[in-house]
């Protein structure tokens, strides 16, 4: 056992690692840079405040432990993530490995990054074991951006030199070519080992020249455009322009920057334009149509001679007139107008058409095209005026005009509807009545038809492009025979026969379609009348011959004898004849119960007079109505003549009506009186009047009827439903 105490942990040397720990917080916040600390396991344990700055949030704020890095995220130089168990404090340390001059990525929370900087080295202690490891850190982006800025435009001068559009090479004090662009080369067809090396006269054409060119440069002129010619590979001369300045240090001349412009073929093209204006001089006075050509204020500087034949004018007379001078005064401010725009430099070409004055007072119409002719900075020289004489045709396109103005006014005229369209079905005009056909206006360049929507004549869909219309233009060919039926945006229907017809040009060409739309909706309801008619007159002759059977059988039944049946028979073939004329003068409409009433009582008015009574409101009756009603009034009218109170001096007839709702039914309420009469008895048997009455009321209109024989006379009760019957109060 040792008797050697200890020595006290004060007394021990604390390592690097140990007494950054330790140290006050400031010490840490001291040092010019972001610093931190990580412990042997790579837990953050010291940082100082550059470095939270810098990482844009603070660490283990909310009392959670972080390792090997305080930043948001990390990224590689490149912009690929790097992982903090892979970063360089990681391997510092794991591995004791140390980290000089590196660069990361580091991002904030808020998402922005800088470029960083970092020295890492690992903390031992005194027996070389990692205790820990510190990281020094400082934000490079500013200098990074400098970095990429001059690498830029380094790159960027190196791309201007050597891809250039323009011939650029640089020439030694001595005439010998230091370098040349790609430009240059391609222009003379050399490589770089036959150009750069050599003296720059070997490659131009005029020895005098070159010789001047380098004289002024070495004297620190500044060349601009200077002409010159240069040898190509092959042979050929290159007309140049060279620019050039010199580089001259301490006084002497170093060596010159060129610029060689190629205007080989723009020296071509001002031999080719030299000799296209004589051509065109040529040509300008051998046209047929009016050229000419005018300064700013419109004065004619120059025209050639089928202008001065068109205006009847020659053209020493033309050179001392400006064109508003000959234009007709109506359309002289247009073209001035347009021409002040031009020299303006705001129009860059306009037509017009125009009138103008011949010497005779003529009328003359001219297509105007006018252009303009500037030099290289924009200024107006002058203008150049093609003019072409469009009399003729004026005349043609007016006759024209007035032809079609005609045509549509007869379209417009007509009582059907008339649409076109152009040759893929899209509509070019519609007159009024398709608008009242269609219940809407219909849009010029709709497809097909102006209708709203279509059915066939069964009612059945029919899309438009499927309509006779799209038929016809699709297959080239008139479309006949077919009926359709227009839906309008109100819900209501108008059937309508179509009668499209293609359009072909003068060729052949098809270019369209008109189509007349034949409203057929009288037609539609003179057919269903007459169709109801013939159904009705069917059901009316089997109901007639069934009655005339009845009357026949039940009179017989209840005749005495041969003349008897024949007096009683005619009476009621009379009375059902009655009833026919009355159904008859109204066509065997609708007909109201107060004319029928009228005319069924009409001998007994006249004869009697006030004491025959009819009251009750209007009510119209359907046929079937009143032929039973009129059978069975002619009935009650007969028997009260001849039995009943008007057999009698004093006695009375009424006859009212009143119509009343019950159990959701309309019902008529009549009432057939007679009073002042002779005494009345009930019969002992039901006479063929009352079953007439009773078939009458209760068998042909579902009624109900009530014969009373009451001694002051006859009284009959009949309710009725008004089916199909309407009552007009």
């Amino acid at each position: 056992m040792s008797n050697v105490e200890e020595f006290p942990v004060g007394a021990r040397k604390l390592t690097e690692f140990e007494a950054l720990v330790g140290a006050a917080p400031s010490a840490l916040d001291a040092i010019p840079g972001a610093v931190y600390l990580c412990d042997h396991d790579g837990w953050l344990i010291r940082f100082n405040s550059e470095a939270a700055s810098l990482w844009g949030r603070t660490p283990n704020a909310n009392g959670a432990r972080e390792r090997f890095c305080g930043s948001h995220r990390l990224f590689l130089p490149d912009g690929t993530p790097l992982r903090p168990e892979d970063c360089p404090m990681a391997d510092a340390v794991r591995s004791g490995a140390a980290t000089r001059n590196a660069e990361v990525i580091m991002e904030r929370p808020d998402g922005s990054r800088f470029t960083a900087l970092v020295n890492i080295r690992a903390l031992k202690d005194y027996g070389g074991n990692i205790q820990g490891a510190i990281n020094c850190f400082q934000d490079i982006s500013a200098h990074k951006a400098i970095e990429d800025e001059v690498r830029t435009k380094s790159n960027e001068l190196e791309d201007f030199f050597e891809n250039s559009a323009i011939g650029l090479h640089i020439v030694s004090g001595e005439g010998i070519i230091l370098r040349a662009n790609k430009a240059e080369l391609d222009l003379l067809g050399y490589s770089v080992g036959e150009y750069v090396g050599r003296h720059i006269a070997e490659f131009h054409v005029d020895a005098p020249v070159i010789g001047e060119i380098l004289q002024k440069l070495s004297c620190g002129e500044y060349l601009d455009r200077q002409p010159a010619r240069l040898r190509a590979k092959d042979g050929s001369i290159k007309e140049v322009l060279i620019t050039s300045n010199s580089r001259i240090d301490d006084g002497k001349f170093v060596n010159t920057r060129c610029f060689t412009l190629d205007v080989t073929r723009m020296r071509e093209a001002e031999r080719a334009r030299r000799e296209s204006e004589e051509r065109l001089a040529a040509t300008y006075e051998a046209a047929t149509v009016g050229i000419a050509e005018a300064d700013e204020s419109g004065r004619l500087v120059r025209v050639n001679d089928a202008i001065c034949k068109m205006l009847g004018r020659s053209r020493e007379e033309l050179l001392s007139m400006t064109f508003p001078d000959y234009t007709h005064q109506e359309d002289r401010a247009e073209d001035t107008a347009n021409y002040a725009r031009q020299v303006r430099g705001e129009l860059d070409s306009y037509a017009v058409r125009k009138r103008a004055w011949k010497p005779d007072g003529t009328i003359v119409y001219l297509d105007v095209y006018a252009s303009a002719v500037r030099d290289d900075v924009g200024r107006f020289l002058y203008g150049v005026r093609i003019i072409q004489d469009v009399t003729d045709a004026r005349r043609m396109e007016d006759r024209i005009r007035e032809s079609e103005r005609h045509m549509r006014d007869l379209l417009e005229g007509l009582p059907a509807a008339v649409y076109t369209t152009d040759a893929n079905g899209r509509i070019t005009f519609f007159n009024k009545a398709c608008i009242e056909m269609a219940g809407r206006t219909p849009q010029l360049g709709d497809e097909w038809c102006v209708t709203w929507r279509l059915h066939t004549a069964d009612g059945a869909p029919l899309p438009h492009d499927q309509c006779p219309m799209a038929v016809a233009l699709k297959e080239d060919r008139p479309v006949r025979g077919v009926e359709a039926i227009a839906e309008r945006p109100d819900g209501s229907f108008v059937p309508f026969i179509p009668y499209p017809t293609p359009l072909h040009d003068a060729d052949g060409k098809l270019i369209g379609a008109i189509n007349m739309l034949v409203d057929i909706t009288e037609r539609k309801q003179a057919e269903n009348r007459q169709k109801t008619l013939i159904d009705e007159l069917n059901h009316r002759v089997k109901n007639t011959l069934a009655t005339v059977q009845s009357l026949a059988l039940q009179t017989a039944r209840h005749s005495d004898n041969l003349t008897d049946f024949t007096a009683r028979y005619e009476k009621r073939l009379l009375g059902l004849a009655r009833a026919h004329d009355l159904l008859t003068k109204r066509h065997w409409e609708d007909a109201p119960l107060d004319y029928l009433a009228s005319e069924v009582l009409a001998p007994m008015t006249a004869t009697f007079g006030e004491r025959v009574q009819i009251r009750g409101p209007s009510v119209t009756l359907n046929p079937r109505a009143a032929l039973s009603l009129t059978m069975a009034l002619t009935e009650l009218a007969t028997n009260a003549a001849k039995y009943g109170a008007l057999s009698s001096e004093a006695g009375t007839l009424s006859l009212t009506w009143q119509v009343r709702e019950g159990a959701g039914q309309t019902m008529l309420d009549l009432v057939w009186q007679e009073s002042g009469g002779p005494s009345v008895q009930a019969p002992t048997r039901r006479g063929f009047g009352t079953r007439l009455l009773e078939r009458c009321i209760e068998r042909d209109l579902s009624g109900e009827i009530d014969l009373i024989f009451d001694l002051k006379g006859i009284s009959c009760r009949a309710a009725i439903p008004l089916r199909g019957s309407t009552p007009n109060g």
